[in-house]
């Protein structure tokens, strides 16, 4: 906070980033998590979607790559933490206001149009890690609209042995505290991440089609089995299936 309060507003763009970057880093290595990045380079202007099971993702995605987040309206007003988000580009998302919505999607295509990453959450909450839920569709829209790409990428804790691990997990009744105990009982975590290449955003793919094809993305980068080839194929196929299927309703 002594950080964010005294030395943010005398920083650039740039150096606020790298900052961020090293908190999260350091974090990370306070908790005993070891970041593991695998894949590809995290592009520059490109919509970052992940899979969620816990708070340590955005640490984990930021010492990755540091982003602008999106998150919902009411974590603004959070002691503390709102504090820190509103310094760190969170853009804040009141749901359920479609003219609010159209402002956010201006925001972030600002912010990707400048060459900056921002990053979310499609599933809208969290897992244990072992499965990925259906992504909203409707997230992914700024991308379109800005014909920037989206950039899957799969997060998994694991133990040494490579074994998924649950230990992380900020799902159902658990606490924070219950969450962060949890991770310090672990002697080592490994936070595993697999960037796979941007999927594009070309003229006539659907938002519903981007979505699936991300989702399948994380599906197989978690179980260790990426195709990134198959990746760029599936987006422009779904769209065509999207389309197909609509007009078939309109009949």
């Amino acid at each position: 906070m002594a950080t964010v309060l005294a030395v943010h507003p005398l920083t650039s763009p740039a150096t606020q980033r790298r900052l961020r970057q090293c908190w999260s880093r350091r974090l990370l290595a306070l908790l005993g998590v070891e970041l593991d990045p695998r894949g590809a380079p995290v592009r520059p202007g490109c919509l970052v979607v992940a899979n969620h099971i816990s708070w340590l993702d955005i640490f984990v995605l930021n010492a990755l790559s540091p982003s602008a987040f999106i998150s919902k309206a009411e974590v603004r007003d959070w002691p503390v933490v709102g504090r820190l988000a509103s310094a760190s580009e969170t853009v804040f998302l009141r749901r359920g206001s479609r003219g609010h919505a159209k402002i956010i999607n201006g925001e972030i295509g600002a912010l990707l149009d400048a060459g900056r990453n921002v990053a979310l959450f499609p599933e809208g909450t969290t897992t244990d890690g072992t499965h990925v839920l259906h992504f909203h569709a409707a997230l992914l829209q700024p991308a379109i609209e800005s014909g920037h790409p989206v950039q899957p990428v799969s997060i998994s804790y694991r133990t040494p042995d490579g074994s998924l691990s649950v230990a992380p997990a900020y799902v159902g009744d658990t606490s924070l505290g219950q969450s962060l105990g949890a991770i310090i009982a672990e002697p080592r975590l490994v936070a595993r991440t697999l960037t796979a290449a941007p999927l594009p955003t070309t003229e006539g793919v659907t938002r519903r089609a981007l979505a699936e094809a991300a989702r399948d993305v994380i599906v197989r980068g978690i179980a260790d089995e990426p195709d990134l080839a198959k990746d760029r194929r599936t987006v422009a196929e779904r769209s065509e299936d999207s389309v197909s299927a609509e007009n078939a309703v309109r009949s």
